[in-house]
């Protein structure tokens, strides 16, 4: 079953409770729903941390974990899925979410020489920008539903083997 599987990669809601940057939401962490795992606080939670993780911000945790709060789904769930971008992943994301947005657009996709300064930052945001934001957005959305759709129909899968499993057991 799905659950167990996801059980054994959440962190404890302890070690979130007890998590710097989620401070801010004070006793509204104590909420008992966002710690519950079945079928609709793990589908919510999957989606939601898929469609944040493909935000260009450094604070996609931050904004998860707000959703995650007033949809009340899985926390923790939420916060994990977001880490599908990390500092190895987020290289080969961004670019396929820049691919999709020039695609989108139909410009052409401009090469570029990386250099650590702002005014390479701000010459980048204007020229290839709106196609990688706009990627960003598609990505997002389209990771958010499949992972939604996609982990329901899971669930739903593998309860209905256990029930069928456990029905010809009987017999």
């Amino acid at each position: 079953m799905p659950r167990k599987f996801i059980k054994r990669f959440l962190p404890d809601h302890n070690t979130v409770k007890t998590n710097r940057s989620l401070k801010i939401f004070g006793t509204l962490l104590h909420d008992p729903n966002l710690w519950h795992l079945n079928r609709r606080s793990a589908k919510g939670a999957f989606g939601l941390g898929l469609f944040f993780a493909f935000w260009p911000v450094p604070f996609q945790m931050i904004l998860s974990s707000a959703a995650a709060i007033v949809l009340r789904v899985n926390l923790p769930l939420s916060i994990a899925t977001v880490w599908i971008t990390n500092p190895f992943t987020m290289p080969a994301i961004f670019y396929g979410a820049y691919l999709v947005g020039s695609t989108v657009l139909g410009t052409e996709m401009s090469t570029f020489h990386f250099e650590l300064s702002w005014r390479w930052v701000f010459e980048s945001l204007h020229t290839m920008g709106p196609a990688f934001l706009l990627g960003c957005f598609i990505c997002s959305v389209v990771a958010g539903l499949i992972g939604y759709f996609g982990l329901d129909a899971i669930w739903r899968w593998s309860v209905n083997k256990a029930w069928r499993a456990r029905k010809s057991y009987k017999l």
